[in-house]
């Protein structure tokens, strides 16, 4: 077997790197950026309505930094809820539960939730699995009647 001089680590499946960065060159600690390069952020465009805005990939990495703003997006108590999908790539199954989950929440609270959602990547799975009914689809923001 011959020496190697050097030491190779290989990441396994789910982790991270000590030093991860965007292909913008930002640590992708960053606030908004969780590892595997999902930015969630959230907005109140009105009084009564909290919007979760998420852009990159969903999957199985990125699936439960997801469940777990959208956990917070129910916390905040309004009365009607926006998930902003516009700049999402990619669902995944894993992606959609969180989002199944989040609109059987809001339905047991007699709350409004909304969908801004236009690109194949977000519709086609919704569509495919019947969990399209589960929420009100808009094409975007303005789309979200007032309380």
């Amino acid at each position: 077997m011959p020496h190697r001089d050097r030491l190779e680590v290989i990441p396994l499946p789910g982790s991270i790197s000590a030093q991860p960065s965007r292909d913008d060159g930002e640590p992708a600690g960053s606030p908004g950026c969780v590892p595997g390069g999902l930015e969630l952020s959230f907005s109140a465009p009105r009084s009564g309505l909290t919007v979760l805005s998420v852009a990159g990939e969903i999957d199985t990495l990125t699936a439960p930094h997801l469940g777990a703003a959208l956990d917070d997006l129910l916390d905040r108590g309004d009365r009607q809820i926006a998930i902003d999908l516009e700049g999402v790539t990619f669902l995944a199954s894993s992606g959609l539960g969180a989002l199944i989950h989040t609109a059987r929440q809001a339905a047991r609270d007699d709350r409004r939730l909304f969908v801004v959602a236009t690109s194949r990547a977000v519709l086609r799975p919704l569509e495919v699995t019947g969990s399209a009914q589960l929420f009100t689809v808009v094409p975007d923001r303005s789309g979200i009647p007032g309380p």
